[in-house]
């Protein structure tokens, strides 16, 4: 035996060979231990995949709204373009006095449906790709659909409602395109107070 070995006494030797149980379940408790560490990076693992299959859940989602969004809203610019074509045809239209119009002939009456079936097309072609006309005549002023333009006096009209329509107002899906500029009245009695009282 060298310098440099050292001897293991005999009574170590002993006690090793002679307690077995010891050493397996020193064994035994890194076998579970090694359980333990793989169980927790198992539930790590799992937990990240859910979280990674969730976000691509919810981005899944948000890319669909979006698509349909710039479906709905992709012709926003040429319809604000059309509604100025359409507004040239009512003005147009209103521009010959209502008694000339209900007593038109020849070719003025012929100019006049023709201008008025214009105008109808061209609306129902809009509606058919999501721009609808607002028409808030008689309802209660909306600040969401509606630029008051002036307020008018009447004491006989709730206040708040919109008794003139200056310009007809468009939305595009749930969007306003173009609010509806109004005359709104005054002086009445106040929304939700019964008259007949």
């Amino acid at each position: 035996m060298s310098d440099n070995e050292q001897a293991v006494p005999p009574e170590d030797q002993n006690e090793a060979a002679s307690n077995p149980s010891e050493s397996a379940a020193g064994k035994e408790a890194d076998v579970f231990a090694i359980i333990d560490a793989l169980n927790a990076e198992n539930a790590q693992l799992k937990d990240r995949a859910l979280r990674t299959m969730a976000d691509m859940e919810n981005l899944r989602r948000r890319t669909e709204k979006e698509i349909a969004d710039a479906r709905t809203y992709a012709v926003s610019s040429f319809a604000r373009d059309m509604l100025t074509v359409a507004d040239n045809m009512r003005r147009g239209i209103e521009s010959i006095p209502l008694d000339q119009r209900m007593n038109a002939d020849g070719a003025l009456k012929t100019l006049l449906e023709g201008v008025e079936l214009t105008e109808r097309d061209l609306l129902k072609n809009l509606e058919k790709h999501g721009i609808k006309l607002i028409d808030p005549q008689g309802q209660r002023f909306d600040p969401n659909l509606h630029q008051a333009m002036f307020e008018i006096e009447d004491a006989t009209v709730t206040s708040g409602t919109v008794v003139q329509v200056v310009q007809a107002g468009f939305v595009i899906g749930e969007r306003v395109l173009r609010p509806a500029l109004v005359g709104v009245s005054k002086g009445g009695p106040k929304p939700g107070v019964d008259t007949n009282a």
